[in-house]
C-alpha cells in the first residue's frame, strides 16, 4: 500500500504547522512504515518518487507514505477568503512554482517540446474538460441505498443496518403522500 498526501500547507485557515508538529511525512514511522516527501510541483520528481514507493510496494516490501508538498493557491471553498489568514508575498512566491510551468520550460529548455506541442495540449486539455464538464452534467443519478455497496468484500451487519434503516426513512416518505 502506498499513502499519497498531498499538503497544500493549509487546514481550511490554519496552516498546517497548527495541526501538527512533525512534518507529515514522518508520522508515518509512527506506524512502523517509511514516509518519504518529495516537492509537489515538480512533475517528474513526484513521478519518480511514487514509481519507486509502487515498487517497493509491489515487491512485498510493506506500505509507505508519499507526502507531496505543494501550496494551495486559491480559497478553500467560495466562502473562504485567504487574504485574511496569508500574506500576498507568499502566494506571489509559489507562483513561480507551479507545476505545469515548470514542466513546461523544462520541456521547452531541453526541446523536446515547441508552441505548436503545446498548443495541441491545451485545445486536447479544454476537449477534455468539456466532455467531463458534460459527463458530470449528464449523469445518472444513482438511488441512495447504493451508496453502501463494494464497500466490504463480504456484507457487513452494520452496513446492512443501515441500509434498512435508509430504506424505511425512503419509504416513510412514499407512505406519507
Amino acid at each position: 500500500m502506498v499513502f499519497f498526501c498531498q499538503n497544500n500547507q493549509w487546514a481550511i485557515s490554519e496552516p498546517v504547522e497548527k495541526q501538527t508538529r512533525i512534518p507529515l511525512f514522518q508520522r508515518a514511522a509512527g506506524f512502523g512504515f517509511p514516509g518519504v516527501r518529495v516537492d509537489g510541483n515538480d512533475i517528474l520528481a513526484t513521478y519518480a518518487v511514487t514509481q519507486h514507493c509502487l515498487d517497493e510496494a509491489r515487491g512485498g516490501n510493506g506500505p509507505l507514505l508519499v507526502e507531496a508538498y505543494t501550496y494551495r493557491m486559491g480559497a478553500h471553498t467560495t466562502a473562504d477568503d485567504p487574504t485574511k489568514y496569508r500574506v500576498s508575498a507568499e502566494v506571489e512566491e509559489w507562483k513561480f512554482r507551479d507545476p505545469i510551468l515548470r514542466l513546461k520550460t523544462y520541456l521547452a529548455h531541453e526541446g523536446m517540446a515547441d508552441e505548436a506541442f503545446f498548443a495541441g495540449v491545451d485545445e486536447e486539455a479544454d476537449q477534455f474538460a468539456a466532455e467531463l464538464r458534460e459527463g458530470c452534467i449528464t449523469m445518472a443519478t444513482m438511488p441512495g441505498e447504493t451508496m453502501w455497496d463494494h464497500i466490504y468484500a463480504e456484507d457487513h451487519p452494520v452496513m446492512e443496518a443501515e441500509r434498512a434503516a435508509y430504506l424505511a426513512y425512503k419509504a416513510s416518505f412514499e407512505e406519507a403522500n
